[in-house]
């Protein structure tokens, strides 16, 4: 009678002990990822570090919120245990959307195979594409709760392409050795991190939150920044519109500023037929880019609007410059009109204070930090530049085809500069 009480026992904390277990593995699965970014002084662009390769090693990358991979080069110094390249008319090829046998003339190696498949990788800055290795290895990234860094997490077969390194020699930054594309295409960085964790709650959602020393997540909300702020309440939505090629763009209908509506031919606001038109969002530009005749626009009403400061010499490559020292200064920069970008219904609209309007070119000199994208009508009429994200959080909701916006932070005592990443111990 004893042993069979006994028996039962084991039995009872056994099942009890695998059930506590299971619970556990599910609940300690991460459905959040955290990256930091930091500008880059001389470009402007947007670097984050990632760890690849086995053994890890610390990777920088510049952010390309429209590219549609992750590329590095790996002519130098590749050494990883955990490389792969994969073999043409594989599984891994068809994903990558890649139906071309690469050849390689030289040596065998990361970045030079004979059997597996090219992929065209791109400088985001000057165009420049080159033919590149598909390739397969370990990617670690740090998970979050929304308010601290977490453990490391590995994603093991994470698909990128091995470039040539005259991709590097013109327009970023010189100490990256590659580009992390967070486009709508099937090996972005987003792509894969929702497709390897996607059963464990992982919500295909990305945000940028833009700064000097700025941060970027990976998951659904909430997130927060010191002093425990919910970044993600103040969000605003619009609809998501993703362009043939992957770019992620937003509709503009209208553009006021200080509650007058700006002249412009509505057409511009619209993608056509051909692809051209509309409004994309970009962290590669440094400043938004206006098609010539919404440039002139808003140049002019701002100017006539701001008509009590004095204008100066313009500062290339801005168009409207004014003395500094005569702007009075609120929590959200200096005090000028307000420029309101109205999107799909007319009280919904992302809202440009002084922080993200001007920007100091000079000593004593502050310009409309808007810039003239000519007459071209080859792609979008206003592409949104980092500087005008800044500080705003920038939810990219896959699932709900929609763009959160928060405008700016500094409304709430905090910014984009302030995710604490000291780890939980």
């Amino acid at each position: 009678m004893a042993s069979s009480f006994l028996l039962f026992l084991l039995i009872f904390l056994s099942v009890s002990s695998f059930i506590l277990l299971s619970e556990s593995q599910k609940t300690s699965k991460p459905n959040r990822f955290v990256l930091q970014l930091q500008k880059d002084p001389k470009t402007k662009l947007y670097v984050t570090n990632i760890y690849k390769r086995t053994p890890s090693q610390k990777v920088p990358f510049v952010v390309d919120l429209n590219g549609r991979l992750l590329w590095v080069t790996c002519e130098k110094s590749y050494c990883s245990s955990t490389y792969h390249a994969p073999r043409c008319r594989s599984t891994q090829c068809s994903r990558a959307d890649s139906h071309y046998c690469h050849i390689c003339s030289t040596r065998d190696g990361p970045g030079c195979h004979n059997n597996t498949c090219g992929v065209m990788s791109m400088n985001p800055v000057t165009g420049l594409t080159a033919m590149s290795d598909l390739a397969q290895d370990v990617l670690s990234i740090q998970s979050t709760q929304g308010s601290n860094p977490g453990p490391m997490v590995r994603v093991p077969q994470f698909l990128f392409t091995c470039a040539p390194s005259l991709l590097l020699q013109r327009g970023l930054p010189s100490t990256v050795q590659g580009v992390a594309g967070l486009g709508h295409s099937p090996i972005s960085l987003p792509t894969q991190l929702a497709s390897h964790f996607g059963s464990a709650g992982f919500a295909p959602t990305f945000a940028l939150c833009l700064a000097p020393k700025g941060v970027m997540f990976f998951g659904d909300s909430p997130y927060y920044m010191l002093p425990n702020v919910d970044i993600t309440r103040p969000l605003s939505y619009t609809p998501l519109i993703i362009s043939p090629l992957g770019e992620y763009y937003m509709e503009v209908k209208s553009i006021k500023i200080n509650d007058k509506d700006v002249p412009i031919d509505t057409a511009l606001l619209s993608i056509n037929k051909q692809g051209v038109g509309g409004t994309k969002l970009s962290t590669i530009n440094p400043y938004t880019i206006l098609h010539h005749s919404i440039f002139k626009a808003v140049t002019q009403i701002f100017s006539k609007e701001l008509s009590a400061i004095p204008q100066v010499k313009p500062v290339a490559p801005f168009g409207a410059c004014f003395n500094s020292k005569r702007f009075k200064n609120s929590r959200v920069g200096p005090g000028v009109p307000n420029i309101d970008l109205v999107l799909h219904d007319k009280h919904v609209m992302w809202r440009i204070y002084g922080a993200n309007s001007l920007v100091e070119a000079a000593p004593g000199v502050s310009c409309l930090a808007f810039v003239d994208g000519g007459m071209k009508n080859n792609g979008a009429s206003i592409i949104i530049g980092a500087y005008q994200m800044e500080n705003n959080l920038v939810q990219f909701d896959m699932a709900r085809s929609r763009l959160g916006f928060s405008s700016s932070l500094l409304f709430y005592k905090t910014s984009c500069n302030n995710f604490n990443f000291t780890a939980i111990p």
